[in-house]
């Protein structure tokens, strides 16, 4: 279920965007929304004990870009009933380090359970193990231009893309 309300406004006026994913299909609207978000290592994290993982990311407004404004805001994005995090091609000890968010996809495993991977240019990638989808993203805060709308070279797709 997607709730795309937006609930309430930003400080500078724009609305907040609130999605809530149960399925793959859910998942895969907040990876839409998601494309391209900048997300520091320092704003990753796994609470073990509450079996969450949250990040906050600088989410471009891809809405907004279709009405020829290029904005991004900050969001929140957590994951419940995560069992276990792996991550590659990123060093975690460099918390300045930052990752541009590319995709969020749901594998499936022994159902409801599976595997959210989250892709990030470059090679990086971060994968939960969960007991099911559970995930919620908020937009956090107020908007600001963007110096530039991201963009993908052909040549940077995989072979037999």
């Amino acid at each position: 279920m997607v709730d795309a309300t937006a609930g309430g406004q930003t400080g500078d006026g724009g609305a907040v965007l609130r999605l809530i994913a149960l399925d793959a299909e859910d998942l895969s609207v907040i990876s839409t929304n998601l494309q391209d978000a900048v997300v520091r290592v320092a704003d990753l994290a796994f609470l073990p004990a509450q079996r969450r993982f949250a990040l906050l990311a600088s989410r471009f407004d891809w809405v907004a870009a279709e009405r020829g404004e290029q904005e991004r805001c900050r969001a929140g994005l957590h994951f419940d009933n995560v069992v276990r995090v792996a991550s590659t091609g990123f060093d975690r000890s460099n918390r300045e380090g930052v990752l541009n968010l590319l995709s969020i996809a749901f594998l499936d495993g022994e159902a409801p359970a599976g595997t959210i991977e989250l892709v990030f240019s470059g090679g990086a990638a971060i994968r939960l193990e969960v007991e099911c989808v559970d995930a919620q993203m908020r937009d956090l805060g107020p908007r600001w231009a963007a110096a530039h709308r991201p963009g993908h070279a052909i040549d940077d797709a995989p072979a037999g893309h």
